[in-house]
C-alpha cells in the first residue's frame, strides 16, 4: 500500500528495470516479511526500512514502514545518486510515518 497517490506515481515513474526489480522485491517482502533482509531490504532507523533495487538506470530505493505489524506503507521512492541515502529522502518518509502513527492513536 502506498502512503498516498504522489508516492504511488513517484514508485511508477521509476525506470522500468528499476520499477521491474522494486515490484518483485515488494512480493518477496509479502512472503517472507520483515526478515527477508539483504541484499533486498535494509532496516534503516524509526521502524523504517528500505528496498533496495539496481538497474542499469541506477539505483532505486523505497522507504518504508509497517503498521501494526503487517501491512507495509511505502512512504517515499526516489533514484538514489550517492553511496549514502540523503538526509532529505529519510526526514520526508519519517514525516509520512508520523503521520500515520499520529492517526493511528
Amino acid at each position: 500500500m502506498f502512503f498516498d497517490k504522489k508516492v504511488e506515481e513517484e514508485a511508477l515513474s521509476l525506470p522500468p528495470k528499476i520499477l521491474a526489480k522494486m515490484l518483485h522485491i515488494f512480493e518477496l517482502i509479502e512472503v517472507a516479511g520483515a526478515q527477508l533482509g539483504e541484499p533486498y531490504t535494509k532496516p534503516l532507523n524509526n521502524g523504517l526500512f528500505e528496498v533496495r533495487a539496481k538497474g542499469k538506470e541506477g539505483i532505486g530505493r523505497s522507504i518504508y514502514c509497517y503498521q501494526k505489524g503487517q501491512k507495509i506503507i511505502i512512504l517515499h521512492t526516489f533514484v538514489k545518486k550517492d553511496q549514502k541515502t540523503p538526509k532529505k529522502e529519510l526526514e520526508i518518509a519519517l514525516k509520512r510515518k508520523k503521520e500515520i502513527d499520529n492517526a493511528n492513536c
